[in-house]
């Protein structure tokens, strides 16, 4: 039996993202190659002409699992049956705005959003936030989406743990398919954590620790940590435009492992509702360490946190809580 299409909402779709991202959920990257998928599309009116673009591309490309394309800038529209929603739209930062502008000029944009997604969009809607401040956008949306499940909110920050495997897979000139376990701690932004301290690299004895592997402390606690943090402005800074390749890409890796699961032995990081684990503060959308399975995510527990790694973590918590406070000043 060929199975049932599911109805995925990608808005900002005519943005630089949402251009590289569609073609990879239509040729199956993101839900597997015998999904069929009926992509939804959203984006702002003055944007219609070039979603309308995207669109005719999308028909021209004949993608055989991609059975429908709604192209759309009525929020009622995009969001209506949709199974899961990918949140690219946002309002970017622009030179010489305060933090709080952007916020709550974000804080809007979610509100509609969620209220939407909340009454048109399927009862176990998967939402995942890519647009930043990308944990604190999530926030909001769970504020609004109420019936939506805590579970079911999650923000990008498999973007950066994937940059943590490939500046470890170059260091040791390895597959980056051989490296798993790094971890991406709290925010997506420049205080998030890295952390390779329980990551390893297929090697012909084993698994080896990357540590171990790497034999530079010094290296990884410092400009390791630095790389990641500050990816995106380097890559900003040589094509003039930011990441979007590598964004949609990773989109498509954070949703195929949540439906899909994760290989047994394999973690990877997604921003998610905190329950207090690893004495994170309950109630953040902070970027943890998870396995998935039935289409469940759920924390890695009992990780060792040394004390290097202890002030990380509740450096880009506070981070978080003063953004949560901000983002909810804006609400009032």
């Amino acid at each position: 039996m060929a199975k049932q299409p599911v109805r995925v909402l990608v808005t900002g779709a005519a943005g630089q993202i949402g251009y590289a991202l569609v073609p990879m959920i239509a040729r199956g990257v993101m839900l597997g190659p015998d999904q069929p998928v009926i992509l939804h599309m959203l984006d702002i009116p003055p944007a219609a002409e070039a979603l309308n673009g995207v669109k005719m591309e999308l028909v021209d490309a004949a993608f055989p699992l991609l059975k429908g394309v709604v192209a759309t800038t009525d929020v009622i529209e995009g969001c209506t049956g949709v199974s899961i929603a990918i949140m690219v739209g946002g309002f970017p930062r622009k030179e010489g705005m305060e933090r709080k502008d952007v916020m709550s000029k974000n804080v809007s944009i979610y509100k509609s959003q969620a209220s939407a997604l909340e009454q048109y969009a399927a009862p176990n809607c998967k939402v995942l936030v890519v647009a930043n401040p990308a944990n604190t956008n999530a926030l909001i949306l769970k504020e609004f989406a109420p019936s939506i499940p805590a579970k079911n909110i999650t923000c990008l920050t498999r973007l950066d743990h994937n940059r943590a495997l490939g500046q470890i897979s170059e260091r040791l000139n390895v597959q980056v398919s051989d490296v798993k376990n790094v971890i991406i701690w709290g925010n997506h932004s420049s205080t998030q954590y890295p952390d390779v301290n329980h990551a390893t690299v297929k090697t012909l004895p084993g698994q080896r620790a990357v540590r171990g592997l790497v034999k530079d402390d010094e290296w990884l606690n410092g400009e390791f940590i630095t790389t990641v943090q500050q990816r995106g402005a380097v890559i900003i800074k040589a094509r003039k435009l930011s990441s979007a390749l590598s964004a949609a890409s990773s989109a498509c890796d954070h949703i195929r492992d949540w439906v899909l699961g994760t290989p047994e032995g394999t973690w990877v990081s997604m921003g998610v509702y905190s329950d207090g684990s690893y004495n994170v503060p309950a109630g953040l959308i902070y970027s943890f360490p998870v396995t998935c399975k039935n289409g469940e995510w759920t924390i890695v527990q009992g990780l060792h946190i040394d004390q290097f790694s202890r002030k990380k973590l509740d450096l880009t918590a506070e981070e978080l809580s003063a953004e949560k406070a901000l983002a909810y000043s804006c609400l009032s």
